[in-house]
């Protein structure tokens, strides 16, 4: 997180400047779409870039080795069954910011990493997802 906000600050900055001084050299910014499009890009990399500050400083770092694997928790690597398809699937729980669904990581707040929460080996969790309601039990935690 730390060097994506570096990168926005820097290179991301000069690059959106760089836009609305190309849009602004055009002509009559009150009907200039570039120019207004260059501004609203601004205004969306400078929320990113706050909401990076901002989970930065609330964020805090977790030791591996002190993390509890009897009980499913925020970095745990989960190791379900499905119940209705006994297709077995492995999530990591992680923050809302590192989820990524293609790497198996999924948010601690997302229906799944809710319900998977403090569940031991050999539970079963019912979860309630968009499509309904679904259970799983929990095969493995590891880290």
């Amino acid at each position: 997180m730390k060097e994506e906000l570096s990168k926005l600050k820097s290179t991301g900055r000069a690059e959106i400047a760089r836009q609305i001084a190309e849009a602004r050299e055009k002509g009559d910014l009150k009907e200039n779409a570039e120019y207004d499009a260059a501004k609203e890009a601004q205004g969306h990399h400078e929320a990113k870039i706050a909401g990076l500050e901002s989970a930065i400083m609330s964020a805090r770092v977790l030791d591996a080795k002190n993390i509890d694997i009897t009980k499913v928790s925020i970095l745990s690597r989960v190791t379900v069954t499905n119940m209705a398809t006994n297709k077995v699937i492995v999530y990591q729980i992680t923050s809302e910011q590192e989820a990524d669904l293609k790497m198996g990581k999924i948010s601690v707040t997302s229906p799944i990493g809710k319900g998977l929460l403090g569940k031991t080996i050999g539970e079963i969790a019912e979860i309630t997802v968009p499509n309904g309601a679904i259970k799983m039990r929990v095969e493995n935690i590891s880290i």
